[in-house]
């Protein structure tokens, strides 16, 4: 398994530079179309009560409320051929668009799309296209940055965990991002990162945040897909910042604030624009500028000035004014890794390094 991410990784790095990161304009949504395409949506875990998953679902939600269709969604769909299978059941049945909604659905995806040339597939945080294949992706690290604000102004030992699931860009941007932000209010503080090799596994995810609690992390965070590191964090007596979905259910006095996804939008959009025959494989890499990401439910016990300071450095991500990824970075191997300015996109997007202060490492 893996060996398997690591050439994932590599492949990406070669792909990503040449692909164009352009965001699709966010407008306002009319009313129902009368042309809109039959919509299916492919789940790599149970729907749930939250998570990954469990924020897709309610985007398609909001795409079947503001333009008055039904849509399917098949749940709990392993990456690889059980993917594909699922994917040409839907094309066969007559969906004319598919959300696939994990990474390791973009080899099946492709191979879908080059059978079905009049279906258009979506997918959730590729580095490939196709004439009717696209790619989707938030940029999570800007909400992870503000996380790890949070982070620093509210630990006490200066530890902070972070259970992860796979070694891939994506996951390496939010933990490098989130350690930036911690090390900008507390230059000592350190991420302990433990990886489960998987994306949704409740007892690993809870044995790592336990493991980590042990460590000395008063403060928890994860990029996995079930509620098991907050209800730890509730459990043993730590601070969280939740991932994906507000888990205050299941934390209510841990947690601390939530990064959370916001899919709708987008979604409906997608869908009027493949009715309308106006859909084209354009990638997508939204923001906090553009609501797909969303630093949420704040504690009422987070104090006036770490507020404001949240405030402040998110207005400066959404005007611009701010990159977390900027100024002179150093990997935790003592690598100047970016002397001064602004990371480009090519360059966070293929990211396999980790920053100063974080206490882990990656696979070769």
């Amino acid at each position: 398994m893996m060996k398997s991410v690591t050439s994932k990784i590599r492949r990406l790095a070669t792909a990503l530079p040449c692909t164009l990161f352009a965001l699709v304009p966010l407008l306002a949504v009319p009313g129902a179309a009368a042309d809109a395409p039959k919509v299916g949506f492919v789940y790599v875990s149970p729907i749930g009560d939250a998570g990954w998953t469990y924020q897709h679902e309610q985007g398609r939600r909001a795409l079947e409320k503001d333009l008055g269709i039904k849509t399917t969604a098949v749940e709990g769909v392993a990456e690889g051929a059980d993917a594909e299978r699922v994917m040409r059941d839907l094309a066969t049945q007559g969906h004319t668009l598919i959300f696939a909604t994990s990474f390791g659905y973009l080899e099946p995806a492709l191979r879908v799309a080059a059978d079905f040339p009049a279906l258009k597939i979506e997918h959730a945080g590729g580095y490939k296209t196709a004439a009717n294949l696209n790619t989707y992706n938030a940029r999570f690290y800007e909400g992870r940055y503000l996380a790890g604000l949070l982070a620093g102004k509210s630990s006490r030992s200066g530890v902070a965990g972070y259970v992860a699931g796979f070694p891939l860009p994506e996951v390496v941007q939010g933990i490098n991002a989130f350690t930036l932000g911690m090390r900008a209010v507390n230059p000592k503080a350190r991420v302990v990162v433990i990886w489960l090799n998987a994306w949704y596994d409740p007892p690993r995810e809870r044995e790592a945040a336990l493991t980590l609690i042990n460590q000395g992390a008063d403060v928890l965070t994860n990029h996995s897909g079930s509620p098991a590191v907050p209800q730890a964090a509730e459990e043993k007596g730590v601070k969280l910042i939740a991932y994906t979905s507000d888990m205050r259910r299941f934390a209510p006095t841990a947690q601390l604030a939530a990064v959370t996804h916001h899919w709708g939008g987008y979604y409906t959009r997608v869908t009027q624009a493949v009715g309308a025959g106006r859909w084209q494989p354009q990638p997508v890499w939204g923001g906090l500028k553009d609501g797909m990401v969303q630093l949420t439910a704040v504690h009422p016990s987070v104090d006036k000035r770490t507020r404001a300071l949240l405030e402040q450095r998110r207005h400066d991500i959404v005007q611009g004014r701010f990159q977390p990824f900027s100024g002179r970075l150093v990997d935790n191997e003592g690598q100047v890794r970016q002397a001064s300015g602004a990371m480009s996109d090519p360059a966070i997007a293929t990211m396999n390094w980790f920053v100063d202060g974080v206490q882990g490492k990656l696979s070769k």
